[in-house]
């Protein structure tokens, strides 16, 4: 029998499917801000990009947005997170956005704005 690497495609969906419906505070507040192409464009959230799992995608223009909240402030956690990026970009050719929770939580336009400038 052979074992994967990682998590299946399925179970990723099913993880996505979750967080989707259960957003943090800050990912819940953003997204009313970017949903209904509000931006001119497209934006998905909790979008599949096997073997990850992007906060929200925007893939006219090929940009990932992530929000980090506090457990991405370590920094083994910062590793992790540009090892992620580059792998994203080698895979996908895409470009990330790391947002702090607390700037979408404290001046959402402010976070909005940084998106708008990204695209």
């Amino acid at each position: 029998m052979l074992e994967h690497d990682g998590p299946s495609l399925f179970s990723i969906t099913a993880h996505a499917r979750f967080m989707r419906k259960n957003p943090t505070a800050s990912e819940a507040l953003l997204w009313r801000r970017l949903c209904g192409k509000q931006l001119g464009v497209r934006v998905r959230r909790q979008h599949v990009l096997h073997p990850y799992v992007a906060d929200f995608f925007v893939a006219a223009y090929e940009l990932v947005v992530e929000v980090d909240g506090g457990v991405h402030r370590t920094a083994e956690a910062r590793a992790r997170d540009a090892h992620r990026d580059a792998e994203l970009g080698r895979i996908y050719g895409v470009r990330v956005l790391r947002i702090d929770a607390e700037l979408v939580e404290t001046d959402v336009f402010a976070a909005v704005a940084l998106v708008r400038a990204a695209l």
